[in-house]
């Protein structure tokens, strides 16, 4: 946990942050506003887009429960993409099925240390990126605490599965888009602040 608030963790306001370091025009943030509310505005995004990416994952699995386990796969795209309702234990796309807990103790870890650190976000890119692994994240912890076999057991629903890959959900999905676009803001040199490293 101290090594992931290293990478995202920034200072309390946007100009704490000197040697160096520029903010970026394209925030597309009027002149006059304060830090304060930049922050609040990039908080608030980064709620609604985990709000969102929460409300579409757990309303896909209840819809697969109700109608697709238990039943033949749907085909979308031939072979090549189908829906099939699975239950994994493990990480995303079936990895490591022996240490639910441990993926679950991650998980709350990352809720964690995302909300803790939104009050010194100010980069609408990162409240995106932020967003998504937290809308995710929650996903499957909501699997993992309530679904069988047990509390912090609980296997996971993943339904989309394409051909010749690990089947997989939309909360997965959102938890490696978010972790995409972190590490292209990171090769951008784009901190959580906003500001811009010039390396």
């Amino acid at each position: 946990m101290a090594e992931a608030e290293r990478i995202i963790g920034t200072p309390d306001t946007p100009d704490a942050a000197g040697g160096g370091n520029e903010r970026p025009d394209s925030e597309g943030t009027p002149p006059d506003e304060s830090p304060a509310g930049r922050g609040r505005r990039r908080i608030a995004v980064l709620f609604a887009v985990a709000s969102l990416a929460y409300a579409l994952d757990l309303i896909s699995k209840l819809i697969v429960v109700a109608k697709l386990e238990h039943h033949p796969p749907i085909e979308i795209i031939g072979d090549w993409l189908k829906f099939e309702a699975i239950r994994n234990a493990g990480a995303a796309f079936g990895f490591g099925e022996a240490f639910t807990v441990i993926f679950t103790m991650i998980a709350a870890a990352v809720i964690v240390v995302i909300a803790r650190l939104a009050r010194k976000l100010y980069s609408l890119p990162w409240a995106i990126a932020l967003g998504l692994l937290l809308g995710g994240a929650l996903g499957n912890l909501t699997d993992r605490i309530f679904r069988a076999p047990g509390v912090f057991e609980g296997a996971v629903v993943d339904f989309i599965a394409p051909k010749h890959f690990a089947v997989f959900n939309l909360a997965d999905s959102a938890i490696v888009c978010g972790g995409i676009l972190i590490v292209l803001l990171s090769f951008k040199g784009l901190d959580p602040d906003g500001t811009v490293h010039k390396d």
